[in-house]
């Protein structure tokens, strides 16, 4: 298993989290008050405090902390001591160290430097996520949740992955760059395609599907559901037997394709009356008794309760030493291995533990909490 030396913020926690949940030893490098991630709201039990953050109990859980002040002599020590024995070293700050000397510590490292000082709201924008985002007669809209940095997360956990495939063949050390916008950028990709092939802008849609007449969000009693009706022989009757609008069913020419494309506003007003008069489960099984490809809009609420989540193990509870059970995702990989992850590390808890690995006495341990080196 690989060790992988971790001091990043959002995208480079998580990316090492999915290490974690894969079994491998990652070593969170803290400064001796913590890292802003414990500072993120909200907050166990509505108590600000460094080990409170929900988000630090979830990016970091199944990891160690080792607390280093890098502004000593004897940090950069431990810093260089530790390196030695990694595999790889994530890092969105500046070092105090040339590259170079990194390299001289550990000529196999794999050193993933992450681009993601811009703020979410300015790379989304700047990556052209947002204006694809919304509706549009309507300004561009924010995507929810933290995306921009956990998408990029995902794309430092393959280039590390990819660097540690590549160094154990060489032999050789390689240095990876992950770009917050550039990451982002990738999911523009298709509209750059099809602009570059036809000259056709892509705009936002709203909650209205791109490829068939009806297809999209639709309100519903409880929220919204999400239908996507393929064009077939046969299927525009099933489904006006279905919805049983007087209107639509007195339209035959609906029942070509390149007239419901025309007529799609129209279509998609009777639908919404329609939907609004129904609860999304109920909507969701009917269609796909009929063979409709449909999803209810599932908010966080119906993800926590969801029994399908549970039976893969990507929820799971977790006995806290400080809050008792608490249930988040473990993930997509922990799950799909049955990994048990341990609780997120209090601030420097593994501080004795690594420093005695690395040879450290407990005398000079002791010195370097009294002088604050960690």
């Amino acid at each position: 298993m690989a060790r992988i030396i971790e001091l990043t913020n959002l995208a480079g926690a998580y990316a090492s989290r999915l290490f974690v949940e894969e079994g491998h030893d990652v070593i969170r490098l803290e400064g001796r008050h913590g890292n802003h991630l414990r500072e993120l709201a909200p907050f166990l039990g509505n108590e600000p405090d460094p080990e409170n953050s929900a988000y630090h109990q979830f990016l970091n859980a199944g990891k160690k902390s080792l607390t280093v002040n890098l502004d000593t002599t004897a940090g950069r020590e431990i810093f260089l001591r530790l390196l030695a024995s990694a595999d790889v070293l994530m890092t969105s700050c500046p070092l105090p160290f040339e590259d170079s000397r990194l390299f001289e510590v550990n000529s196999k490292l794999v050193f993933v430097k992450i681009e993601d000082q811009e703020p979410d709201l300015c790379a989304l924008a700047r990556s052209g996520l947002m204006s694809l985002t919304g509706h549009p007669e309507n300004p561009p809209m924010v995507l929810g949740g933290h995306l921009a940095a956990l998408a990029t997360g995902i794309y430092v956990a393959v280039a590390a992955a990819a660097a540690l495939r590549t160094a154990a063949q060489t032999g050789k050390g390689l240095t990876a760059t992950v770009s917050l916008r550039e990451a982002l950028e990738t999911f523009v990709e298709q509209a750059m395609v099809e602009y570059t092939f036809s000259g056709i802008v892509t705009e936002r849609r709203g909650s209205k599907g791109a490829i068939t007449a009806i297809s999209g969000a639709l309100p519903c009693k409880d929220g919204h559901w999400v239908i996507s009706q393929i064009h077939r022989p046969g299927r525009w009757t099933k489904f006006v037997e279905w919805v049983k609008d007087p209107q639509l069913a007195a339209d035959p020419s609906l029942a070509e394709e390149e007239n419901q494309i025309k007529k799609r506003d129209f279509i998609l007003d009777r639908v919404f009356q329609w939907s609004s008069q129904h609860v999304k489960n109920q909507l969701v099984e009917e269609a796909q008794e009929r063979h409709f490809p449909a999803s209810p809009v599932s908010t966080t609420l119906d993800l926590i309760h969801d029994p399908q989540l549970q039976a893969r193990g990507f929820l799971k509870e977790v006995d806290h030493p400080r809050f008792g059970q608490i249930m988040y995702p473990q993930g997509a990989v922990a799950s799909m291995r049955r990994k048990e992850l341990t609780p997120a590390p209090m601030l420097g808890e593994h501080n004795r533990e690594i420093l005695a690995e690395m040879g450290y006495s407990q005398s000079a341990i002791q010195s370097f909490a009294a002088s604050e080196v960690i």
